[in-house]
């Protein structure tokens, strides 16, 4: 797919690597619907994206709501006139041990509302948006490309039983849409970046950092530019669907 003039739409684009897809689109000359929860974040991103010459407009919706998911890919093929592309980046954690026990005896177990919140975003969220995006890129008759963010903790992770589930689920997600959406001219497929320098991580004191980047063989933490190529990649590539690409310099090695 030549990206230049394609409608590109983002969800979790206020920051980290969502701000830094919307920004690698926005140099190849895409159209950008962002989608956040925080509307000052995603007037952030777009003005850095209008930089670029960018045609970018702002939604602000919660991907967990069914009505507020419809409202806005209608409002964006208002706006628009199509999706060519969704990018399914939205997720929240809420870590914690499934028991935590101490001298023998539990003390703690992750509760309903931590998983539940996290099913909710990181789950739900991308069903609903990829499937009123195909609806959509369906009616057009055009094709198009679905992209799940998943992680490299989808391969299980200590203290992430719920975000472990969401991100294995979004890469078979990936993978069962690649085979029910290419008779339509659709493709998908799931990105599982490692540790990257999001703000969460770049706010690390050296010894923490140095603990996390330990097990990494390159040693470093990702860029969020270095996710958003691989992006830019799997929409670039029309040969590419339903696989899921690591960038994790080199832990699942």
């Amino acid at each position: 797919m030549d990206i230049k003039n394609k409608v590109v739409a983002i969800t979790g684009a206020g920051r980290g690597l969502g701000r830094a897809m919307a920004l690698a689109f926005a140099q190849r000359g895409a159209r950008l619907a962002l989608i956040d929860l925080n509307a000052a974040d995603l007037a952030e991103s777009a003005s850095l994206s209008g930089a670029h010459g960018a045609e970018a407009r702002t939604y602000t919706a919660n991907v967990t709501s069914e009505e507020a998911v419809i409202a806005t890919m209608d409002a964006i093929v208002a706006d628009f006139g199509s999706i060519d592309v969704l990018i399914n980046n939205a997720g929240i954690v809420k870590d914690g041990l499934l028991v935590k026990v101490k001298d023998g005896q539990v003390v703690g177990k992750m509760g309903l509302d931590q998983w539940n919140a996290v099913i909710g975003v990181n789950l739900t969220g991308v069903f609903l948006c990829g499937r009123e995006a195909a609806e959509r890129m369906i009616k057009a008759g055009k094709g198009g490309v679905i992209i799940n963010i998943s992680s490299i903790s989808k391969d299980g992770n200590v203290g992430q039983t719920n975000y472990t589930a969401t991100k294995a689920g979004v890469a078979a997600i990936a993978t069962t849409w690649g085979k029910e959406l290419a008779r339509y001219g659709i493709r998908t497929g799931a990105i599982a970046p490692g540790f990257c320098a999001t703000d969460i991580l770049s706010s690390m004191s050296p010894e923490t950092l140095a603990k996390v980047t330990a097990p990494v063989p390159l040693k470093r933490l990702g860029e969020p530019s270095e996710v958003a190529q691989t992006a830019v990649f799997i929409v670039e590539n029309d040969f590419f669907t339903g696989r899921t690409i690591y960038i994790d310099g080199g832990m699942r090695i």
